[in-house]
This record gives C-alpha cells, structure tokens and sequence, in this order.
C-alpha cells in the first residue's frame, strides 16, 4: 500500500475529498516525525511504537577504495509493532 492508496481509502471511509484526505495523512506522519526528531516516543496502541535509538560510532569501510572509515554516532528511527499487529499478520 502507498501513501496515495492510504489517501484513497480514507477519502472513501471518511467521506472526505482526496485533498483533505492527503491533509490528515501528511498531518499524522508530520506528527510522528516533529514527536522523534524530539527524541520523543509515539505509541499506537494495538498498532505499534516509533522511537529512534542510537547506533554507536564504529569503523566502516568505504566500498570503492576499501579504506578504513569512522562513521559517527547517530539516531536512528526505530519501529516495534504491538502484540494485536503481530497476532493479526501471523493469521
């Protein structure tokens, strides 16, 4: 499913215009965006959490040269789905 498919089916659900639709879509996952890059925690019960954790500074190697390269700390975005996702998929 795309985002455009999500737009669809809300716009048919909620019997709203595509435009309006799309609005609350990009709102929502604005939302979850603003709430991480916060370093907050966004939780959907029955569905899921989003949450960054850190990944440590390690060494990589530069695949063109194969030269050693230090790549530092960073956050990364990080998904955990619920125990009612989980037991939905695995149907």
């Amino acid at each position: 499913m795309t985002k455009a498919d999500l737009v669809e089916k809300i716009a048919e659900q909620v019997s709203l215009s595509k435009k309006e639709s799309e609005m609350v879509v990009n709102t929502v996952f604005q939302s979850i965006i603003d709430a991480l890059a916060n370093g907050d925690k966004v939780e959907l019960r029955g569905f899921g959490s989003f949450r960054t954790r850190q990944r440590n500074s390690r060494t990589g190697r530069n695949p063109k040269t194969g030269d050693k390269v230090s790549v530092p700390t960073k956050s990364v975005p990080f998904f955990k789905p619920g125990k009612q996702l989980k037991k939905l998929v695995n149907e």
